[in-house]
């Protein structure tokens, strides 16, 4: 560590400050103590159960794993002899000469993006015998033989999640920038960040929501979700946005999104520089948008049949009211896109030609490939979920989210503990993680069929294998053209398992795959000119994903100028642009309207 000049010498803390700090400390710890004995207390002080079964799984991997001791002393003597490597390379650091190093991080690994995990002796030995070891735990757990598929797939992952939660860059003294910071404050980083920890448990109710952003520098309307528009249509489960045009003339077919109601619509509108919304509307397509109520315990019996007749075919029976026309294009992102798919099988069995036209971001249809998301879904967690929602009526929202944050726990878990509890500051304001902490909740029959029927038992892509209003649902039926969006790094909707999707349509399919992951690649505005994507010329959808792109070209810019090409070309009639408070249907009040902004969070403070 480089010596402080005495000019920049750091000055002590103010004394009357720390004594506020200090005490503020005290009476929210003593509080919050207070208040999880009650709880306990009211609970009783029996063990926990097993939801995740995470014991069972790791008692059936040692079993395995001590049964074959040579193969396990294999592995030890493979990480003894790493560590001599790295052993001999520290040696010759200190000794100033350079040597390659024995591990190194992973591309995209900013935990050890801080110079001085390299360029320090101490530093860069702690750094390497942390991966060393972790390479070989993850690799060790990895290769037990005899392992059931899913049991497998357990361990790996909460071995990740073992593996990440001890890394250096997580502990004071071993991550050089707390530890300077540390010096530097004499320790009111530390005590500022219990103070922020301290806060968040009593956000969370008792309960750890780690703060990812300023949510007091955002107002819906204001500087997110800020395309203007009217809210033209509510029932219980949607308010109906149409957007103000843009253009002078609009294509005939207005356009119809589908959000997921895991997350809010908002996502396709976050600044007009990346709202695809606005983007959309600025290309002269009428575009109206879905946006879903946060369900609470009145609306536990709606179940995804609901959200089809009352969501889905409302909209479009809407959309084609307010307009006047008898065909209108559809997009679906995820969730909403397995909804559209659902939507669009009904429709096929009553003949009902009115959406011409669908889009898919980021959509699992056939969910046989789940991804890391299939380490929470088997029989004991489900049911254990279930009986947590029979009880209240819904899936807490940041239950939800605690899930998909856990499935890249470095990024969005463990950067903020060091950033907001260690270095003592206030998370940075980002529009992105504004959206991301405004979670929704989802109501018991819908959440229970979607899980059991799709995630479970994968019926949807059988046909007949769920039926919806009476109808036998049944995705090969779909003849409409199809666009798929899916995108290359998607941890939560797999490429792999969303190109088995689109190869159940009929119709004709356009597949393009897009760089980065569920939501970077979706919302990858032209003008950011990232990322590029793939397409394959073939007309026809190779049997496999790997045949497929063997044969696929890059492209750079945006997948967006490619869909505007695709959904213009199929038809591009113009008709004067259609202004919401004009139009058939009575103006509720502006957008992004109430269901938007209704927040979990918010209520809880009130």
């Amino acid at each position: 560590m480089s010596q402080e000049s005495t000019d920049n010498k750091p000055q002590l803390p103010d004394p009357k400050e720390m004594a506020k700090t200090y005490a503020e400390v005290a009476q929210r710890a003593s509080k919050l103590i207070n208040e999880h004995m009650q709880r306990q207390m009211q609970k009783g002080m029996a063990a926990p159960e097993d939801e995740l079964g995470i014991a069972q799984a790791f008692m059936d991997m040692m079993a395995k794993m001590l049964a074959n001791p040579y193969k396990l002393a294999q592995a030890q003597m493979n990480l003894v002899w790493d560590y001599f490597s790295l052993w001999q390379h520290s040696m010759l650091r200190f000794m100033g000469m350079n040597a390659a190093p024995v591990a190194s991080p992973a591309k995209g690994d900013n935990r050890f993006r801080n110079e001085e995990w390299e360029q320090h002796f101490l530093f860069d030995f702690i750094k390497q015998s942390y991966l060393i070891t972790a390479r070989h735990v993850h690799d060790t757990v990895s290769n037990v033989e005899g392992l059931d598929d899913n049991v497998q797939k357990k361990v790996n992952f909460f071995t990740r999640q073992f593996i990440d939660a001890l890394s250096p860059s997580n502990f004071a003294m071993t991550n050089p920038e707390v530890f300077r910071e540390t010096l530097k404050s004499h320790g009111q980083n530390l005590v500022k960040g219990f103070n922020n920890l301290l806060r968040d448990i009593e956000d969370g109710d008792g309960q750890l929501r780690i703060r990812m952003t300023d949510t007091s520098a955002f107002e819906m309307g204001k500087n997110v979700a800020t395309t203007p528009g009217k809210v033209v249509f509510q029932n219980e489960l949607i308010q109906l946005l149409q957007f103000n045009p843009s253009t002078k003339e609009q294509y005939k077919r207005p356009l119809l999104i589908f959000p997921p109601w895991i997350n809010k619509y908002y996502i396709l509108d976050l600044r007009e520089k990346n709202s695809y919304i606005k983007w959309a509307t600025d290309q002269g397509h009428t575009v109206f948008v879905m946006s879903w109520v946060n369900p609470d315990a009145k609306l536990a019996k709606k179940s995804f049949e609901d959200y089809l007749t009352d969501a889905a075919l409302k909209a479009v029976d809407v959309v084609c009211e307010q307009t006047g026309e008898k065909e209108i294009n559809a997009a679906g992102y995820c969730l909403g896109g397995t909804l559209l798919a659902s939507t669009l099988a009904y429709m096929a069995a009553k003949k009902d030609k009115r959406i011409a036209s669908a889009t898919f971001f980021t959509t699992m249809l056939d969910f046989s490939i789940p991804g890391e998301l299939g380490v929470f879904i088997d029989e004991q967690q489900v049911s254990s979920l279930e009986k947590k929602m029979s009880e209240r009526g819904f899936l807490e929202g940041s239950e939800m989210a605690g899930t998909f944050n856990m499935l890249r726990s470095n990024d969005l878990i463990w950067s903020f503990v060091v950033n907001n509890y260690l270095m003592g500051k206030d998370p940075f304001p980002f529009d992105l993680l504004f959206w991301n902490s405004d979670s929704t909740r989802m109501p018991y029959a819908m959440h229970s069929f979607y899980l059991r029927n799709m995630y479970m038992k994968n019926l949807l892509k059988e046909p007949g294998g769920v039926t919806l209003a009476g109808v036998p649902i049944d995705l090969s039926k779909i003849k409409v053209p199809c666009y798929f969006i899916s995108t290359l790094e998607d941890h939560i909707a797999p490429w792999k398992s969303t190109y088995l999707g689109a190869r159940i349509m009929s119709g004709p399919v356009r597949f393009v795959l897009g760089g980065s992951g569920h939501i970077a690649g979706v919302v990858n505005p032209p003008a950011a000119n990232k990322y590029g994507y793939w397409v394959n010329p073939a007309k026809e959808l190779a049997e496999t994903s790997d045949e497929w792109l063997a044969g696929a070209q890059q492209q750079a810019g945006s997948w967006w100028t490619d869909w505007q090409a695709w959904v213009t070309q199929l038809n591009d009639a113009k008709v004067a642009a259609r202004d919401p408070a004009k139009g058939k249907l009575k103006v509720i009040e502006d957008a992004p309207g109430s269901y938007a902004k209704f927040r979990l969070d918010q209520q809880k403070k009130k």
